[in-house]
């Protein structure tokens, strides 16, 4: 080994598998490392020490090294820490791309990034931005791999905005665990916009948090199954409808097989908490005729729900609710409440053609009382026309339309249809058979509608 010139003594930061002293009192130029050897001095090696803190007289003599910016002291870590870049290995963010291991703005996605974030604080909320979105085909970044298959490309969906709104690498910045640090790329997004867009996101989301908390799950304390298992609030989302539930804890948590469940294991929310409400209303009445002069029933959320029942057991025709002592009462209450299940699929109350059994009649399909329907509203809105005068007649309307008078007739005839035949066609209660051809010109007397279609009005 050389010696160091004589202008000065070099201090230097060194990568090492051990936490010692050895070597950093020593002005030499160069210094063994199990791995390969490492240059004194250079600005891009760092010294780790993974085997506890250093000593405070040695980590003075460490250089500060760039985040991202240094060699390893194995070749393997520097080949993957290039291969990486400045986004760790991952896909650079839209509106950013990466050239020559530095990230660059790619000003069409920026645009595209800022109306995102603008979009939101237009909308209503989340929801809203994610149908806005799909409407102008707006998608996030598809990438290619070597192997030809694509990733990304898609519609935005909710969680994958709401992550992209909380993004930080938009604004210059990064996050690493609980720190935000100053990131190497440019901003695209004005920080006053950003910072109002969280604070949109924070509201709503505290609003949700604290509405679920008043509103929703009533019973989500005291309601047991008649095994003992508590039974927890959940839900379901279908077609964009959230639909509530209280379930057995071993049937939401998939242990149904090896738990004895109760007879009843899940029962949808509303029905068993109106149940509940209106029997506690019925108590409460009857407990103070007489000593008060209000006539509007109580009123219920969570907290005073729970501060007045102990336990609600759910069984096969009853629930079983146990009040706690009162002042009036030392002594607990315990109140049976005739109930059931309501059936999972609720059958529609079909008009029946006389002489038919039930299980012989079928209702309409779908794609025919859609027609139906449409053409319902078709006909009652050509008649307003023609009632507030913006249409002279049929004929105007045929030429407007582009189809016969005897069309527009007919059609407007649906019109004349009785509302018990409408409300019967859009909960799709009408037979099958019963169709447009048949609801054409029909009587005007409503009664003798269903005498002419041969079906009962209850």
């Amino acid at each position: 080994m050389k010696s160091a010139p004589a202008t000065g003594r070099v201090r230097c930061a060194i990568y090492t598998r051990v936490s010692t002293d050895q070597g950093l009192d020593q002005d030499f130029r160069a210094g063994r490392c199990p791995w390969r050897l490492l240059r004194l001095g250079h600005p891009a090696v760092q010294h780790d020490d993974v085997h506890g803190p250093a000593d405070p007289q040695r980590a003075a003599v460490l250089c500060p090294v760039r985040a991202g910016g240094h060699l390893r002291a194995h070749p393997g870590q520097d080949r993957g820490l290039q291969a990486q870049g400045p986004v760790g290995g991952r896909l650079p963010p839209l509106g950013y791309e990466l050239k020559d291991g530095k990230l660059t703005v790619v000003e069409e996605e920026a645009e595209r990034v800022r109306m995102i974030f603008r979009r939101y604080l237009e909308v209503s909320g989340i929801n809203e931005l994610v149908r806005d979105l799909r409407a102008k085909n707006i998608c996030t970044r598809a990438r290619t791999f070597g192997t030809g298959k694509t990733r990304g490309g898609v519609p935005f969906g909710r969680g994958a905005l709401s992550y992209f709104l909380r993004n930080r690498f938009f604004i210059g910045e990064v996050r690493y665990k609980d720190e935000i640090l100053p990131g190497e790329q440019p901003a695209i997004v004005d920080r006053a916009l950003f910072e109002a867009v969280q604070k949109k996101l924070s509201a709503h989301r505290s609003h949700k948090t604290l509405t679920r908390q008043k509103a929703d799950n009533l019973l989500k304390d005291p309601l047991f199954d008649d095994a003992g298992h508590r039974m927890i609030a959940t839900h379901a989302t279908k077609a964009g409808v959230r639909y509530r539930y209280y379930v057995s804890q071993p049937r939401l948590h998939g242990e149904a097989r090896t738990a004895r469940l109760g007879s009843v294991s899940r029962v949808p929310a509303p029905e068993i908490e109106q149940a509940i409400v209106s029997a506690l209303q019925k108590y409460i009445t009857e407990q103070d005729s007489g000593a008060s002069d209000r006539d509007d029933p109580a009123k219920f959320d969570h907290d005073s729900l729970a501060a007045l029942v102990s336990r609600i057991e759910v069984q096969r025709t009853q629930l079983i609710m146990s009040l706690k002592p009162t002042d009036r009462s030392t002594e607990s209450v315990t109140l049976s409440i005739p109930w059931q299940k309501p059936p999972s699929r609720r059958f529609r109350r079909i008009l029946m053609p006389r002489a038919a059994l039930r299980e012989n009649v079928r209702p309409d399909r779908a794609e025919r009382r859609l027609r139906l329907i449409s053409a319902i509203a078709r006909g009652r809105r050509w008649l307003d026309e023609i009632i507030e005068g913006s249409v002279i007649n049929a004929e105007q309307l045929a030429k407007r339309e582009c189809c016969t008078v005897r069309q527009i007739n007919l059609t407007l005839s649906l019109a004349f249809l009785g509302p018990q035949l409408v409300r019967a066609a859009a909960e799709g209660r009408l037979p099958r058979g019963v169709n447009i051809e048949r609801l054409r010109d029909p009587d005007p007397n409503w009664t003798k509608q269903f005498l002419e279609l041969g079906v009962s009005p209850n």
